[in-house]
């Protein structure tokens, strides 16, 4: 038997999965990678750590299915999207630590650039923290010495996907500088219709055009692994929400998911055409499967979702493992009139909003440790909703199911409040790691492992599935709630 892997290298963690033709998992292997917080806001990770945990797990996983490298037809990556790296062409090293999506260190940058919506109309995206480019900017900007060798070719920029590619194609010794479609549209510097940089933008922002990768579908074969995987086709790089939508078989239009991890992402595959949003959300490019014309997505993404319940457990001490938290929940049948909005990093869909701040509201001596667990799980539902809301309005199409992904879906307690809240039925497939599955499902397609779409489509099989059941009314009075928690967490900076 042959078998496809897929690296999906996470905000918190690196993993490989090793999927059998039937799209089931075979092996796992993950490790942690240090989150790095040099001042408040500011969020790095070591792109050498993460590149030696990516070797590891390769390795770990090959292990423990009992294969070798010679079992595997292909290899997909899946990432955390707009992280930003910037390394030596020459030697391979680092430059900087990568700044992680999650980071707020531009918001000054931003706002001295006026209009938000301005480069909008040519990349489906407002100017906010989240995005690479303005990373790329501040690093060019800080990093004495850098942006000369940028200009002269010796640097290169890329998302963490480039940044694997480059290295598991060979790095200095003839790596291949490449991005794909999905996750060079998350750089604000890709104009969607060209599927190429744009130029008025990359000038705009003061960018050396030689500093960035090429851009190439999200299905193709970029080359062929070394090391660990030496002679195995690299085939296939989504952005790991991208992945998700893939993985999910949302190949048709108004099909829709969710993914939950340390944030939340909901995307809707609008076709081959893309979609302007007029509420907040974004649009992006779903995937492109080689010289096919590129899939379109609406996004609402959530900054804090998965990473609020490691907050408690790390920061606060309220519980002492992740798991932990449905049953302290579930031992109070209501959030006692609480509600925790966590904007640690700004709101993001359909906010945009830099300036909120995370706040606990509605205390009163009734409150417990269980009270704000169970509102740190209701907080996820109530974003998603926010984001469901705006996207219904973007697209003039109620959403009637939802299907959703992660870790954060085992928690039954939160999927039942989450299908409650949203008034629809919540769906979780069997294979739950829906973003390896995606980078597996393109890989396996580029090298025709697997033959076509109807195929993936066909091996989706349902799992699990959560029916609404709260009245309206109070589903009405929880909302209004929420929505003046959200209200206080604005203008908290200045």
């Amino acid at each position: 038997m042959r078998y496809v892997a897929a690296i999906d290298q996470g905000t918190t963690s690196s993993r490989c999965i090793i999927f059998d033709a039937n799209g089931r998992i075979v092996a796992v292997d993950q490790r942690e990678h240090r989150q790095i917080f040099p001042q408040p806001g500011w969020v790095e990770h070591d792109p050498e750590e993460i590149w030696v945990n990516v070797r590891e797990v390769v390795g770990g996983a090959l292990d423990r299915a009992g294969l070798t490298r010679a079992d595997v037809e292909a290899v997909g990556i899946t990432n955390q999207r707009e992280t930003t790296v910037v390394w030596d062409r020459l030697t391979g090293r680092p430059l900087h630590n990568a700044i992680v999506w999650q980071d707020t260190r531009t918001d000054a940058f931003l706002r001295d650039l006026g209009d938000p919506d301005q480069f909008r109309p040519q990349t489906g995206l407002p100017l906010a923290t989240y995005f690479a480019g303005p990373k790329l900017r501040w690093l060019l900007d800080n990093v004495p010495g850098l942006r000369e060798r940028a200009t002269s070719g010796d640097v290169l920029f890329g998302t963490i996907d480039s940044w694997l590619i480059w290295n598991l194609t060979g790095g200095p010794k003839g790596g291949r500088h490449l991005t794909d479609v999905t996750n060079a549209s998350r750089t604000l510097l890709m104009n969607l219709s060209t599927l190429d940089w744009d130029d008025a933008i990359v000038a705009s922002l003061g960018i050396p055009r030689e500093m960035l990768p090429e851009i190439r579908p999200s299905v193709e074969v970029y080359g062929e692994a070394r090391g660990e995987l030496a002679g195995v086709p690299v085939a296939a790089a989504l952005g790991d929400q991208q992945a998700a939508l893939f993985g999910q078989a949302c190949f048709s239009p108004g099909e829709a998911k969710c993914t939950y991890g340390t944030g939340s992402f909901l995307l809707l595959n609008t076709g081959t055409r893309p979609v302007v949003s007029a509420h907040g959300m974004l649009t992006t490019v779903g995937y492109q499967i080689g010289t096919a014309p590129a899939v379109y997505a609406l996004e609402g993404s959530i900054a804090v979702t998965g990473s609020l319940v490691q907050w408690l457990r790390d920061n606060l001490g309220l519980i002492s493992s992740a798991d932990e938290i449905e049953a302290l929940a579930a031992s109070v049948p209501d959030n006692g009139g609480c509600y925790l909005v966590p904007a640690f990093a700004g709101l993001f869909a359909p906010h945009w909003r830099a300036d909120a701040r995370g706040v606990l509201a509605g205390l009163t001596g009734y409150i417990t440790k269980a009270h704000i667990a169970r509102a740190a799980l209701e907080a996820t539902a109530w974003q998603t909703r926010e984001v469901v809301d705006a996207m219904n309005a973007d697209s003039g199409v109620d959403l009637t199911q939802l299907r959703v992904d992660g870790g954060m879906t085992a928690n039954g307690l939160l999927m039942q409040f989450l299908s409650d809240v949203l008034d629809v039925p919540v769906v979780r497939p069997e294979v739950a790691e829906t973003t390896s599955l995606g980078a597996a499902y393109g890989a396996g397609l580029a090298v025709g492992y697997w033959p076509d779409l109807a195929t993936l489509r066909a091996q989706w099989t349902e799992s699990a599935r959560w029916e609404p059941f709260m009245a309206g009314e109070i589903r009405e009075r929880e909302l209004a709630q929420w929505r003046k928690a959200v209200q206080r967490t604005l203008n908290w900076t200045p």
